[in-house]
């Protein structure tokens, strides 16, 4: 459990949440460790939240809300599920979750990549303000919800509403959409939206496992942004 030590392991059944955060908090990733293990998390909150230094943390197990919250820099990995606002309020780094995802995953992040291998549940990426989101699964409904800038790319199906009050995020969908939600449309997928998913795709580690060609797009129809009495059933 000494965080100089080339490699720091903190086993939550018997160390505090507390003093683990505190640890990773005060590491920079020069003079501290620069691999962090966590076992035993159990379903606990607030897990690995606030890092600002280039650590990478690989959390053993099922995560409560709130994990990776507020990451800047680091790599951390959840080898299981994670719970409500997963890398909430993220400005960089990445974050892997290896299982599936609650609700809010993403939501308001500015930054970094968020990588879920399974599903997301209801409003993955509401209010995201730059992040890049990976789901090797399908989402739920309100996906999107608000969101300002970045990508939500999904490689299977999306529930109700999505994109609803959308500004500039840009969706990609490879499976159906059960509906659009209020100034989402589909638009024209192009070469260079075409060359843009593919970078995506190869940030998060995932280039070729999925056909570009399979996805489609979607974006703001751009009539929400003032408000005009002509689109107010649209409100």
């Amino acid at each position: 459990m000494n965080a100089v030590t080339p490699d720091a392991t903190f086993d939550l059944g018997t160390t505090p949440l507390r003093e683990l955060n505190a640890a990773l908090h005060q590491a920079t990733g020069e003079s501290n460790a620069r691999r962090w293990r966590v076992l035993n998390p159990n379903g606990r909150h607030a897990v690995a939240v606030g890092i600002a230094a280039p650590l990478t943390v690989e959390i053993e197990g099922n995560v409560g809300y709130y994990c990776a919250g507020m990451n800047a820099e680091a790599s951390i990995i959840v080898h299981g599920n994670a719970g409500q606002g997963v890398a909430e309020n993220m400005m960089s780094g990445f974050v892997h979750v290896k299982g599936d995802a609650s609700q809010s995953a993403g939501a308001t992040a500015h930054g970094g990549m968020l990588l879920i291998d399974g599903n997301a549940s209801a409003r993955c990426g509401i209010s995201m303000k730059g992040v890049d989101i990976v789901v090797k699964g399908s989402v739920g409904h309100m996906s999107a919800f608000m969101g300002q800038s970045g990508a939500l790319i999904v490689f299977g199906d999306a529930g109700e509403a999505l994109g609803d009050s959308l500004y500039e995020a840009k969706l990609f969908v490879r499976g159906s959409v059960k509906s659009l939600g209020a100034d989402c449309i589909e638009k024209e997928m192009r070469d260079e939206h075409r060359a843009l998913l593919h970078d995506k795709l190869k940030a998060a580690g995932v280039a070729g496992s999925v056909d570009i060609a399979e996805f489609k797009r979607y974006g703001s129809a751009r009539k929400l942004y003032n408000f005009h009495v002509d689109n107010v059933d649209a409100y």
